[in-house]
């Protein structure tokens, strides 16, 4: 005969467990673990002084006029402060030149013209079609 019946376990019909989790060894563990990273932290920091107190001994003194030339400025090429400012007044100097009229040598009459404009007369001395007649 095949009845259906609630699952069972080993301990009697619909077991379960009758007690909470003992929290003793649980806040033991975390205590422990905290005294560990505490000691491993103050271990690190008396390493550090060691190990800072060995390199002065062994590194040779640091040459005095390094420290006589630190007020001084590097030499060029040297970071920028503001880049973006410069690049947009770098934008802003080759688009003046490029759309602006100007004398280039006032003796021998040669002058600076927009590139749209020269490109317009090029065409027309070149005779290209669609070009704007001379």
């Amino acid at each position: 005969m095949s009845s259906t019946s609630a699952p069972e376990s080993h301990h009697g019909v619909n077991a379960h467990e009758t007690t909470d989790v003992n929290l003793r060894p649980v806040v033991i563990a975390g205590f422990g673990l905290l005294i560990i990273l505490l000691l491993s932290a103050v271990a690190m920091f008396g390493l550090f002084d060691v190990l800072q107190v060995q390199e002065a001994r062994t590194s040779p003194p640091a040459n005095p006029l390094a420290a006589a030339d630190a007020a001084h400025v590097p030499p060029a090429p040297r970071l920028q402060v503001h880049p973006i400012k410069d690049l947009q007044e770098l934008r802003k100097a080759e688009q003046d030149l490029l759309t602006s009229y100007a004398w280039k040598d006032k003796n021998t009459g040669v002058v600076r013209i927009p590139i749209a404009r020269a490109m317009e007369l090029l065409a027309a001395r070149a005779g290209a079609p669609g070009a704007p007649p001379q």
